[in-house]
């Protein structure tokens, strides 16, 4: 009796699940990789919302989308991956294609153009478990533009578990409060994932852009010229953790929008082979506080790990970072802001440039490590306080002065 109990247990506690979704099939959506499916999408989130927020199940197929889509509020889409899935590129060689197996959408929406979005997230919705495959796009040419595969908007949008395998534009985080990215992998070609208008704390965990998908000498040669795999224009305390990009123009970018400009917590970010890895336009007065974060710069006419340009007023502090790579040099920094360096290492920069090329404004380094013999730090004639004190290096601390 008792294991006739639990199972009946487990069965109602099933059916329960199943009574809270819908699945998309049964509006129509064939997912053969031939349908247009929009229509039976937007069936099903319709009935999902009138039903007070459940979830649309997409099981396994490939869903053609030939028109965008809009989530409505508190509805989830969700597909199979229960994690963000590998598929055959660059690195996965032997894997399944994207349309071999899980639930992916094949985008056909918006090529030429990059107004609006494919999919976009409103209050309280979620996307969750799917591959986003453009398959008109070409590996080995110069990419086509396409809108931004999803846009958050609202309160509390969501995008968690989900293979952006190729768009040209990724995510556009703008205009939303306490958004929540995670756990999303890809090669976003133009640009990664875009924050504006952020007055709430949102959040970004376990991103990673790799050129999984390409690097055909065309397409990544393009990428590395015009590709940023993060920008940030407003956002209030914007808290990012554990993300990595490769291969881009600008690995992490800091600019000035309408809105105004962006402080937060950045930790374990990290990115490789990128022009510059961290530009800096502007900041907030609260700071950009940067920790345990790891950066390489090596390719393109002036390969640079930090610059802060000359609008920059606010304040960056990177504490516990490293920096290696046969970049010209660590940093350059412009601005009236302030730049600090705390506890971090230098590897490697080019001998007749120094590490640090403070231009103006202020700076502190406290207790960091240079690796490499030659001229460590240099002062422009415009900086205008700075703090050099605790620091090591192979021969002596250098600092130039003009």
């Amino acid at each position: 009796m008792k294991v006739l109990s639990a199972a009946l247990l487990i069965l109602g506690f099933t059916s329960l699940i199943h009574a809270q979704e819908l699945n998309v099939k049964a509006f129509g959506a064939k997912g053969d990789g031939i349908k247009d499916d929009s229509a039976a999408f937007s069936a099903a989130m319709k009935e999902a919302a009138e039903r007070k927020g459940l979830t649309v199940y997409v099981p396994p197929g490939n869903y053609v989308f030939r028109s965008p889509i809009s989530v409505p509020s508190s509805v989830t889409i969700r597909g199979s991956w229960t994690s963000v899935p590998a598929h055959n590129g660059l690195r996965d060689v032997g894997l399944p294609k994207p349309t071999d197996d899980g639930t992916t959408f094949l985008v056909k929406f918006g090529e030429g153009k990059e107004d609006g979005a494919f999919l976009t997230l409103n209050t309280n919705s979620t996307l969750k478990g799917v591959v986003i495959f453009y398959p008109d796009q070409k590996r080995d040419d110069i990419p086509q533009p396409y809108p931004y595969a999803i846009a958050m908007r609202g309160k509390n949008p969501a995008v968690v578990d989900v293979e952006l395998l190729n768009p040209y534009n990724g995510i556009d985080a703008t205009q939303n409060e306490r958004h929540l990215i995670r756990n999303v992998q890809g090669q976003p070609l133009r640009r990664g994932i875009l924050t504006d208008a952020i007055y709430d704390i949102g959040r970004i965990e376990n991103v990673h852009f790799n050129p999984w998908w390409s690097m055909e000498k065309k397409l990544f040669a393009w990428q590395q010229e015009h590709g940023e795999a993060f920008v940030f224009g407003r956002a209030d305390w914007e808290y990012v953790l554990n993300t990595f990009c490769f291969g881009y123009n600008i690995g992490y970018r800091f600019i000035e929008s309408k809105n105004g400009n962006c402080n937060g917590n950045f930790l374990g970010i990290g990115a490789d082979d990128c022009f510059t890895a961290i530009q800096v336009d502007a900041s907030a007065p609260f700071g950009l506080l940067i920790t345990n974060g790891e950066f390489v710069s090596f390719h393109g006419p002036d390969p640079t790990m930090v610059k802060v340009t000359s609008g920059n007023k606010g304040s960056v502090r990177f504490s516990n970072c490293a920096f290696w790579g046969p970049c010209n040099q660590v940093a350059i920094l412009e601005g009236n802001g302030t730049v600090g360096f705390s506890d971090c290492t230098f590897v490697q920069w080019k001998s007749d440039h120094p590490a640090i090329d403070a231009r103006s404004g202020k700076l502190l380094v406290r207790g960091c490590e240079f690796r490499q013999d030659g001229a460590h730090i240099k002062l422009g004639g415009e900086v205008q306080k700075s703090v050099i004190e605790g620091n090591i290096a192979n021969g002596e601390v250098k600092v130039v002065r003009n």
